[in-house]
């Protein structure tokens, strides 16, 4: 079964500058609440009041990230390199959750479907991860000699950032791809969940 408008994804990545010590990851999680006696109904409910993909379109989950930067800069000499990257990820995951009491069935397939969900969504968050390390380490390297107020620096650092940032963008893309193709990972949990008690 195929349902347009409650696919999972990922949001994209914003730059921002914030004082923050050193590199981290800030992990934090948020719910919604829905109702239902079916998984029909929950269907429904994830799909009316769910994270918004769009300007009409609600997902049934999501996982949005920012990746922030404090870095430190060694100015001696007149030039101008990175100390220290200072990057911070961070990552919020927004599930739904159920209000009310559902039946042994429904309770055990809800369960199954959101392992599957969190598996999606903390993909995105591992893929999240891995463009922090890739872009630590792209900016490490940043040296100029004749660079007293690191100008030249600092646009070579978001430079290549957002190189990075493009690369596992794409990686993101390509992930959700393969989960929400027809007879995909996205198509077998939306399966679980409506099927009928046996």
């Amino acid at each position: 079964m195929r349902c347009v408008g409650v696919a999972v994804l990922a949001a994209v990545l914003g730059l921002t500058n914030a004082a923050s010590a050193g590199s981290n990851v800030v992990v934090m999680k948020e719910n919604y609440t829905i109702t239902g006696k079916t998984g029909e109904e929950l269907l429904a409910a994830m799909k009316r009041t769910g994270p918004k993909k769009g300007y009409m379109v609600h997902a049934m989950a999501q996982t949005r990230y920012s990746l922030r930067w404090n870095t430190k800069w060694d100015k001696s000499g007149g030039g101008c390199r990175v100390a220290n990257p200072g990057a911070t990820l961070y990552i919020t995951y927004r599930y739904p959750w159920v209000k009310g009491g559902m039946s042994p069935d429904l309770q055990k397939r809800w369960a199954k479907f959101m392992d599957s969900v969190r598996t999606h969504e903390e993909t995105h968050g591992r893929i999240a991860r891995e463009m922090v390390d890739a872009a630590e380490k792209a900016v490490a390297g940043i040296a100029n000699d004749n660079d007293p107020d690191c100008s030249k620096s600092n646009l070579e650092r978001l430079r290549r950032v957002r190189g990075v940032e493009s690369t596992y963008e794409g990686k993101q893309r390509q992930f959700d791809a393969k989960e929400h193709h027809y007879g995909g990972n996205v198509d077998g949990m939306l399966a679980l969940l409506t099927a009928k008690q046996k």
